[in-house]
């Protein structure tokens, strides 16, 4: 063995440039096999998924796969891999063009003249990269144009009159939607922009006229359809592939994808854990993703960026568990996201989406695979925008449509964010370092009646006469955000499984917490809790307040037995809590001995 095969190949966290991840030894999850399937696919495929989830370096490795130029390179790039064992005829044939539209802001004002600038340079670099190939005069034809819609046209010409065929990567070609829409008063700048003459209408209709001569396949990416609605009477060409099955694990990790990637590193680190302990701590953080309903009785998907982050921190910290399982950088790219999620029917009504997930973990709607911007505040299309953006997952289907979940911990973390700044907002809230202090009182003191009793006089003091006439999810959706942003436990949620409508009808049921202690991160944590949370309205009589108590013991003895509470609540005392609002009051707050 080699000094050069000795050295662990280095975690790929972040990168895009697949070229150097094959040649400056990076572990690569081998992603290739989709290759022939794509190519089966109809020429002018679309596909979203969340951010962070590995499509950049997806469309990065079929750039080089497909580009003419880098066919010397073939065997070094691929031939390892299962692709280079089963090589396409379509292999290294195409002119490249590669234009990623998160390059250039999307604000409205200027937008038309710095995608004209971003494009120029992409188009004069295609053309300088396949000189040879093309007319001497090409450069100078390009530069005649005015326009990325006319420059492209030209563009394809060119290509077309020199026998050459294009494959044409768009990389989150909806950038422009999502910091438009963020700003409701663009909304008709935008209509401008994506409908008639608009200029970003214009450039997709070259694209579309490009695929009568040059352009034979076309490779899009996003994290939403909504532009794709927007363009489709003039860009007809494309067809979503998001929720066919066949692609459901093209990006992301499986687990045995995980697993193997843990028992290679740990051939060279020292390893704290076993692989299976290992993967029972990232399960809860990374993973029940599913992007397909065909695919629910598959296993799940793994977020594969944080699956590297955790990887990385772990093998860099000696075995040891890395103090934040969220990715810093994931809370950044919520952050660009929660003026678009502030689509939500929101606070001013009583159908709140996100309260509504917040309460129930979860809920029944239609998925829509593409909707115009006007109707983002649909709750069916709302709901499927935050499928698409990751936050809901596909748990399978009831009364007729989809059942969506939040995957995990990840996600939930930051609709709990969203709501607590929502809270916030409308003068509801308690400090993060006072409620982080309340927490770590419960951790290590057992010390929780305080947190709650806090929470309840917040109520009390803050809420207004519309909030409290929400009562129920409300109550709920205060509690929840602010008992499960606690880095000292992990909270398992056991909600009603039919996640009931915006009606709310369905089934009963309401929220149970286990509050699992992060011991792995924390081994001094002394103290984990089961909650039971139960509402009833201020007009409640004792007799109630009594009844509902009773149904509390026997839901909370049940869900305690429902989880492996045993298993991982380690060496800290369990206290199982009953708490139950009456109006904004807290009537209840008993432990269960």
């Amino acid at each position: 063995m080699t000094t050069e095969q000795q050295k662990p190949k280095k975690l790929p966290y972040g990168m895009q440039n697949w070229e150097d991840v094959r040649l400056s030894n990076f572990y690569y999850v081998d992603k290739t096999r989709f290759i022939p399937e794509i190519e089966a696919s109809n020429r002018y495929f679309f596909f979203i998924r969340p951010r962070r989830f590995g499509k950049s370096l997806m469309m990065n490795m079929l750039r080089q796969y497909y580009d003419i130029r880098k066919a010397p390179l073939f065997e070094r790039l691929f031939g390892d891999l299962w692709i280079g064992q089963h090589p396409t005829e379509e292999h290294n044939t195409y002119l490249v063009l590669y234009l990623n539209f998160s390059s250039f802001s999307g604000d409205l004002e200027g937008y038309k003249e710095r995608m004209d600038g971003y494009c120029r340079i992409q188009f004069e670099g295609f053309l300088r990269d396949y000189a040879d190939l093309l007319p001497t005069s090409s450069l100078d034809i390009l530069r005649a144009e005015k326009g990325a819609a006319n420059q492209l046209a030209a563009l394809t010409r060119l290509c077309d009159e020199a026998g050459r065929q294009m494959y044409l990567f768009i990389d989150e070609y909806d950038h422009f939607t999502n910091i438009i829409l963020s700003d409701p008063s663009t909304e008709h700048g935008y209509k401008a922009e994506t409908h008639g003459t608009g200029a970003y209408r214009g450039f997709f209709n070259a694209i579309k006229s490009g695929t009568d001569n040059a352009i034979k396949r076309l490779f899009v990416t996003s994290v939403s359809p909504v532009t794709m609605d927007d363009l489709t009477s003039g860009f007809n060409i494309g067809t979503n592939y998001t929720m066919n099955a066949k692609f459901n694990a093209m990006v992301g990790f499986t687990e045995q994808e995980v697993r193997e990637m843990l028992e290679y590193y740990r051939q060279f680190y020292p390893f704290r854990h076993t692989t299976d302990e290992l993967l029972e701590i990232m399960k809860p953080w990374y993973d029940n993703y599913c992007f397909s309903e065909e695919c629910l009785d598959e296993p799940p998907m793994y977020n594969s960026d944080m699956v590297l982050y955790f990887v990385d921190n772990y093998t860099d910290g000696n075995g040891r568990l890395p103090k934040n399982m969220l990715d810093s950088n994931i809370r950044t790219d919520y952050s660009k996201l929660r003026m678009l999620i502030r689509k939500d029917r929101g606070f001013e009504n009583d159908a709140s989406v996100i309260q509504h997930i917040v309460e129930t973990g979860g809920i029944t709607a239609e998925l829509k695979d593409h909707f115009p911007s006007e109707g983002i505040t649909d709750p069916d299309n709302f709901v499927s925008l935050l499928y698409y953006f990751g936050l809901l997952t596909i748990a399978g289907r009831k009364r007729g449509d989809i059942n969506f979940r939040i995957p995990n911990q990840t996600v939930r973390e930051q609709i709990y964010g969203y709501l607590a700044d929502s809270y916030r907002e409308n003068d509801l809230f308690i400090e993060d370092y006072l409620r982080n202090r309340l927490m770590a009182n419960m951790a290590f003191d057992g010390d929780w009646r305080p947190c709650f009793e806090y929470i309840a006089e917040t109520l009390r003091r803050f809420s207004s006469n519309r909030d409290k006439a929400k009562g129920e999810a409300f109550v709920h959706g205060f509690t929840l955000s602010q008992t499960c942003m606690s880095k000292l436990y992990l909270p398992v949620s056991e909600l009603d499984a039919g996640a009931r409508d915006l009606s709310g009808r369905g089934s009963g049921g309401y929220a149970d917490i286990y509050l699992q202690p992060m011991l792995g991160i924390y081994p001094d944590i002394e103290h984990s809790y089961v909650l039971e949370l139960k509402y009833l309205p201020s007009k409640a009589t004792d007799t109630e307040l009594a009844a509902a108590r009773e149904t509390a013991i026997e839901q909370i003895t049940r869900y305690a037995e429902s989880v492996n509470v045993e298993r991982t609540a380690g060496h800290t005392k369990v206290h199982r809590l009953i708490l139950i609002w009456r109006g904004m009051e807290l009537a209840v707050a008993e432990e269960l001995l």
